[in-house]
């Protein structure tokens, strides 16, 4: 997932010539040397920040300005970000924006201009991936283009929608379904628009005119009054960079390979592998509310009206902080994490799967392309099919709790009810653990050694849940339970 993990690019050398003589020593190489981060990590965090400064102009400047202002506003900024990353290497992204232009107009409205755009975005995603892999995360031009990889793929499924008859189309169809003809300026704008551009959020064209035309604020014919909620935003994901800048050199993936961490005791090796699978996350959570807060502020986050009457800013939102923190389930988790694009894969992809009839088939289908989309390393293949099959398992076991009228009892007795947390936490958090080892060290050599070392408890663990439990459930659920369930 495209986050803030370290890495070395190496391949876009750093453009000094704009230093005055005597400031070389200034340069960003030395800064993050002096920071303890790469080049790269810290040219990504500064892009980051940078929204912030952007959105204001925009406000002050843009809004309600003309929208080829606008859009031309935001694919500059968005191209002048990709080349301070990446360099030359900005015309990736550039030319798969183009082809898809070409798509749209040259095709139409049509189902083999939707499979040409998931075969030849895919494709090319695929591709980089295959000739720019390391054993390493490296921060290099894949990460914003497997954000734009689903951008384009969503405008083209829209696209297409946007032809149909609207009595054809399910609600939320009808919702992102797109029914102008995009200009290449526009499909640029919607592409490169700075708040999104490097680590999401996924949001559609329709949801992105609105904001050029001004219609997302919560004061028709003025500017949103969105700065306290970003600014909430931004501050909080300032607190998680401060706690992964203090933690980072501390708790590392590479401590998982050492030969120190294989000689320990095995508890302390789930233990850190508990407390590691935690803090790992925090890298991606503080990038998500920094660039969050830049969507509130420009008003891209505006989502409506509450019951209460307020205005809601979470339309960008990919995180639920407080979920993720306190929720013991590992659905909670996935609910509360990354949420954008967990919606875009179930919108464009799981329920487009409905023809299958098996939800359990489109579920495992939609995890393989989350897999393939990450990368290709084996590690994305191994933690998702954990997913899979720990969501499975977690199924089953909150049916044969709900019943079971004697767990059901002894869930709901107050006084247990914090010890029951603790072990699920405890139980979460390993095995989330357990599954960040393989996406996090991403080749085979790696997390293989590592699942060795804790003989490949989670596998054993959830696996053995997976065929056990339905007789447990047979063994305690009175027959009446069944006759009145199936009722």
């Amino acid at each position: 997932m495209a986050s803030a993990a370290e890495g070395d690019m190496g391949t876009a050398a750093e453009p000094t010539w704009w230093l005055p003589p005597g400031l070389e020593e200034l340069s960003l190489s030395k800064l993050a040397t002096s920071l303890g981060a790469s080049e790269q990590a810290l040219r990504l965090i500064i892009s980051i920040f940078l929204g912030y400064p952007l959105a204001l102009f925009y406000r002050h400047y843009l809004f309600y300005k003309d929208s080829y202002l606008i859009h031309l506003f935001h694919a500059f900024t968005g191209l002048s970000i990709a080349y301070f990353n990446f360099g030359c290497q900005f015309y990736h992204s550039l030319l798969c924006i183009v082809l898809q232009f070409l798509i749209l107009r040259l095709m139409g409205r049509t189902v083999t201009a939707v499979l040409t755009t998931f075969c030849l975005q895919m494709a090319y995603l695929l591709a980089g991936y295959y000739y720019t892999a390391t054993g390493n995360y490296d921060i290099k031009w894949t990460m914003p283009h497997c954000v734009l990889t689903l951008k384009l793929i969503g405008l083209a499924i829209d696209y297409f929608d946007g032809g149909k008859d609207q009595s054809s189309l399910t609600t939320e169809q009808q919702k992102y379904a797109f029914r102008g003809v995009p200009s290449l300026l526009e499909v640029a704008g919607f592409s490169y628009f700075y708040g999104a551009f490097l680590v999401g959020p996924q949001f559609s064209m329709n949801h992105y005119m609105k904001l050029v035309q001004g219609k997302l604020t919560d004061t028709p014919g003025k500017m949103p009054n969105s700065t306290v909620p970003a600014l909430k935003r931004l501050s909080l994901g300032l607190v998680y960079l401060v706690g992964h800048t203090l933690l980072s050199p501390h708790i590392t993936e590479d401590y998982l390979v050492s030969e120190d961490y294989e000689n320990r005791p095995f508890w302390f090796r789930c233990m850190y592998m508990l407390i590691w699978g935690k803090f790992v996350l925090y890298k991606y959570v503080t990038c998500w509310l920094v660039t969050e807060g830049v969507c509130i502020l420009t008003g891209l986050g505006f989502n409506g009206f509450g019951e209460d009457g307020k205005a809601k800013w979470d339309a960008c939102a990919n995180m639920k902080v407080w979920l993720f923190e306190t929720t013991p389930q590992f659905n909670g988790t996935i609910a509360s994490f990354n949420i954008n694009t967990n919606a875009w894969v179930a919108r464009y992809f799981f329920k487009r799967l409905k023809f299958l009839g098996n939800k359990q088939l489109s579920h495992g289908l939609s995890l393989l392309f989350l897999a393939l989309w990450h990368g290709l390393h084996s590690g994305y293949l191994v933690c998702f099919q954990m997913e899979f099959l720990i969501i499975i398992v977690e199924k089953q076991a909150a049916a044969l709790i709900q019943d079971s009228p004697a767990l059901s009892s002894l869930a709901s007795v107050t006084a247990l009810q914090p010890f029951f947390y603790v072990v699920q936490q405890t139980i979460h958090w390993l095995f989330m653990g357990y599954s960040m080892t393989a996406f996090c060290l991403f080749t085979w050599d790696k997390w293989l050694k590592v699942y060795k070392s804790v003989y490949f408890i989670g596998h054993v663990f959830f696996l053995s849940l997976l065929f056990t439990l339905p007789y447990i459930h047979k063994a305690m659920v009175p027959r009446k339970e069944k006759l009145k369930k199936k009722e």
